[in-house]
């Protein structure tokens, strides 16, 4: 007999395994990726980079071995040899491969460590980012370590910290490069600003390069793109300061630059845009300026690990190029020409996360995950009829069944269509009654879809029906819908949540509407507070790295001053409107159960969000529960040590199970 096939459960995360950062070599012949597991024993992660022929029956090849993580690989001009990054010196450095064997040699060596490799058109040269002292060089020797001893933190600017860094301890991003064979060192860049990489011109004379040279970078939200000479170091403006672009791809005949960006319109609620410089005219302009589609990949996910934007991959005629686009629940794939003409390639309900193009041949490697396919490559001919090739098969579930979501959709508060996803329960049974769990996204400024999500497929497998939408305020639907959120927290988003429930409890009599539940991480934590705090329909609620205070958050967070005043349209001069929008605010009319969930190192919604929600419920007596997560950041869902990721997954699955 054979055994029942389950569902995913949350210690199946140290089995899977992510694929990501697909590379055409230059012959078209063969490709490059990175496949990241988890070791259980030390708890952390693993990546290593896979080489794979197209010949029939191609199989993969394992490239890289041992501990820590081997990612971003580079083919060389020729094809003769891979550039990568690994930390197995104890930072990024880059390392060379020769693709005919051998073992890697490793071609930098700096303290701070290496980001971004972009190999010149000669072959001849990595350039690279390192971060350096305002008053170092990339020729500072690494300072003896001796015992640590805690020293002051001086603080002279507001973006003293990021989510992501910790606190800033006064290095700046700065452009070098490297010569393969000598290794001789050149510096590009220095001055008190970051500098980020983007590619060579194909005459090898500059690098396209983005920055902000703003006095003042505290009250500066504008990011522009620069040409950097590589032999006198000067910068070339090409964009006047106007709005925020980056994502930058030079046409193959050097007459193009093609970017992503956008005016600041709406701040951070804008849909980039494509854009075209004309290098020897100085002509700048925005090819998609009638086409109201998110320009690159806004697909919220809980699972693959570093995967890259492919920004724009052009064809080797220099008159057109390939993108990613997310609209309606998916992120896929489209052609763009520099005449401004705009048409789908490959499009269907799914996640397209990494793309490759090898122009001369006419095919594409992409990555695509749906709800039931955790993420694997595939090669998609670009002429003629497109028909996939599956090239990978990393995650053969044998044993598991994934619940497959049915679309939905709704009016919502304002007559706007809202789009989301029903989960059934996994072994679900006709004429039984389940439990129903919302589940909200972050951003707000993001997108649910059509892509393998871990934490919802462990709760489906726990006996629960899953809801997903998309509010207003998230991608895919318009440049209106993305603002409508906007000053209107707690607004139309909440009504438009509330709805969502109304329609599958009439629309789905297996629903329980007496055992419903809640949860959400960041902005879908804010909500996640807001809702308990206006309705009592909830059984439980769990509440994730959330905000519950708009007046301090104003002050703590990595982002707070300038996100509050562009999302909440108040600042510290309207307290009334920022408390207004905070679910502290209506705390005393909270009767539902709350988990609160929150990381000790989360600088985007501090931690300080949460000790303040957890006391004023505590010292009316309502019932809450505080979990903290030490070490961890805003990012512990889904890139944080794989132990506590588990920990979180079972305590909201735990919470639920006892609540509802």
């Amino acid at each position: 007999m054979m055994a029942a096939k389950r569902g995913m459960e949350s210690a199946d995360l140290f089995q899977l395994k992510s694929v990501v950062n697909p590379q055409f070599s230059p012959d078209g012949k063969s490709f490059v990726y990175v496949q990241t597991t988890i070791d259980k024993e030390a708890d952390e992660y693993q990546a290593h980079l896979f080489y794979q022929t197209l010949e029939k029956d191609g199989q993969p090849v394992q490239w890289t071995f041992g501990k820590g993580r081997n990612h971003a690989p580079r083919w060389s001009p020729d094809g003769t040899e891979l550039a990568f990054l690994s930390n197995r010196s104890g930072k990024n450095q880059i390392y060379l491969l020769n693709v005919n064997g051998g073992e890697a040699r490793q071609v930098t060596f700096l303290p701070s460590g290496v980001s971004n490799p972009v190999w010149s058109p000669d072959g001849t040269k990595l350039a690279f980012t390192t971060s350096l002292k305002s008053t170092g060089t990339i020729f500072d020797k690494e300072e003896e370590k001796k015992q640590a001893k805690p020293v002051p933190l001086e603080v002279t600017k507001m973006r003293y910290k990021s989510d992501s860094a910790g606190f800033w301890q006064g290095d700046f991003k700065q452009i070098a490069m490297v010569d393969v064979l000598s290794g001789e060192l050149t510096q590009l860049t220095d001055g008190e600003y970051d500098v980020n990489l983007y590619c060579w011109s194909p005459d090898g004379k500059n690098l396209a390069v983005g920055a902000d040279l703003s006095e003042d970078a505290d009250l500066s939200f504008t990011y522009d793109v620069y040409f950097l000479n590589v032999e006198s170091k000067e910068f070339t403006p090409v964009t006047d300061g106007s709005g925020y672009f980056g994502n930058v791809s030079w046409s193959p005949d050097g007459n193009y630059l093609g970017m992503f960006g956008h005016g600041r319109e709406f701040e951070n609620a804008t849909q980039p845009k494509i854009w075209l410089y004309e290098v020897h005219t100085g002509k700048f302009s925005c090819l998609t300026s009638d086409w109201d589609v998110a320009v690159g990949d806004y697909m919220v996910g809980d699972f693959q690990q570093g995967a890259a934007s492919p920004g724009l991959l052009w064809t080797s005629n220099s008159q057109g190029f390939y993108f990613l686009a997310s609209e309606q629940g998916n992120t896929n794939i489209y052609y763009g020409s520099v005449t401004g003409k705009i048409e789908p390639v490959y499009v269907g309900e799914q996640h397209v996360y990494g793309l490759s193009l090898h122009s001369e041949s006419g095919r594409a490697l992409v990555a695509i995950s749906t709800p039931t396919e955790i993420g694997d490559l595939y090669l998609l001919p670009l002429i003629g009829n497109p028909s996939l090739e599956k090239l990978t098969h990393a995650n053969k579930l044998m044993d598991m069944v994934l619940s497959k979501p049915e679309p939905i959709e709704f009016e919502g508060a304002k007559g706007q269509t809202i789009h989301g996803w029903l989960m059934k329960p996994v072994g679900f049974e006709a004429g039984k009654k389940y439990p129903l769990l919302l589940e909200i996204h972050g951003g707000p400024h993001a997108m649910y879809g059509n892509t393998y999500m871990n934490e919802f497929q462990i709760l489906a497998a726990q006996g629960y029906a899953v809801l997903y939408v998309n509010p207003r305020g998230s991608h895919g639907y318009g440049q209106e819908f993305v603002n409508a959120v906007r000053g209107d927290y707690g607004g139309g988003d909440y009504q438009d949540l509330m709805l969502a429930v109304d329609y599958v409890l009439e629309k789905y009599e297996f629903i329980d509407e007496s055992r419903l539940g809640v949860t959400g991480g960041s902005y879908g934590g804010f909500m996640t507070n807001w809702i308990v705090g206006h309705t009592n329909r909830f059984k439980a609620a769990v509440t994730q790295r959330s905000i519950s205070n708009w007046i301090s958050f104003y002050g703590v967070s990595d982002i707070g001053y300038y996100f509050t005043e562009w999302q909440i349209a108040a600042d510290l001069s309207d307290l009334p409107t920022l408390w207004k929008h905070s679910p502290l605010a209506y705390v005393e009319k909270v009767e539902t159960p709350l988990l609160i969930l929150h990381s000790e190192k989360d600088f985007r919604c501090p931690i300080e969000q949460a000790e303040q929600l957890f006391i004023a419920l505590k010292r009316l007596g309502k019932q809450a529960k505080f979990v903290r997560f030490p070490e961890e950041n805003h990012e512990l869902s889904r890139s944080g040590r794989p132990s506590l990721r588990i920990g979180r997954l079972n305590y909201i699955g735990n919470w639920f199970q006892e609540k509802i």
